[in-house]
């Protein structure tokens, strides 16, 4: 099964090309991380991991997209790509939480143990969920919720490792984790929850709330 990835939701944006197993583990055939503040050049980026893994677009089977949360713009940047492919091509589709991409690329890392996976929800909020790392599982034992700042510098003077995209900034203590498109791609060969493309949704746990603007007022 040959996997494109797209792992949108952090300031490192990147694309991956998995391949199918070899002993065992989904091999990375080609990664391509783009730093910055936006999203410049997504489909410039497919196309490179697509020329790296020696492969052309009609052989990708499945696109997997992390859903964040993190940054709306670039989460929703790489849910329309998967979309639009699945109507040209019928591809397969996955989504998967990033903050599990997170807690799987901490545990590739070496770290073991409780670690609180946080992330930056602006307003002087935090992304935060809980997993317990070995070095042959990973489990969830709080799902993602939001919370304040006061809560997750808790969570460190309690011991918790703290890790995700951007928690230095906050929490010097904290250790930078992002989530990448190679280890997105290694999480979704071994998943065959595919999703329809119009249900994929960026993972975003405020409730969104509208102004309606007032009516325009007309000058006599």
């Amino acid at each position: 099964m040959k996997i494109l990835a797209l792992e949108f939701s952090s300031p490192e944006r990147s694309v991956a090309v998995v391949q199918p197993p070899i002993e065992g583990r989904p091999q990375v055939e080609a990664e391509v991380v783009e730093t910055g503040t936006t999203a410049t050049k997504p489909l410039g980026m497919i196309e490179e991991a697509l020329r790296e893994a020696k492969l052309e677009r009609e052989q990708i089977e499945v696109l997997a997209v992390g859903l964040g949360p993190g940054s709306y713009t670039g989460i929703r940047t790489a849910i329309a790509l998967a979309q639009g492919w699945q109507l040209a091509r019928g591809v397969k589709l996955l989504g998967i939480s990033s903050a599990e991409c997170i807690a799987a690329e901490a545990q590739a890392e070496g770290i073991f143990g409780q670690v609180a996976v946080v992330i930056d929800a602006q307003r002087g909020e935090f992304y935060l969920s809980l997993y317990e790392l070995g070095p042959a599982d990973r489990r969830e034992v709080e799902a993602l919720k939001l919370a304040s700042g006061a809560e997750v510098q808790a969570r460190l003077e309690a011991g918790m490792q703290l890790i995700g995209p951007e928690v230095t900034v906050s929490f010097p203590h904290g250790r930078q984790v992002l989530p990448l498109a190679g280890m997105l791609g290694r999480l979704a060969a071994d998943r065959n929850n595919f999703v329809a493309g119009e249900t994929l949704e960026p993972i975003y746990l405020r409730q969104t709330t509208f102004v309606k603007a007032p009516p325009v007022m007309r000058l006599s």
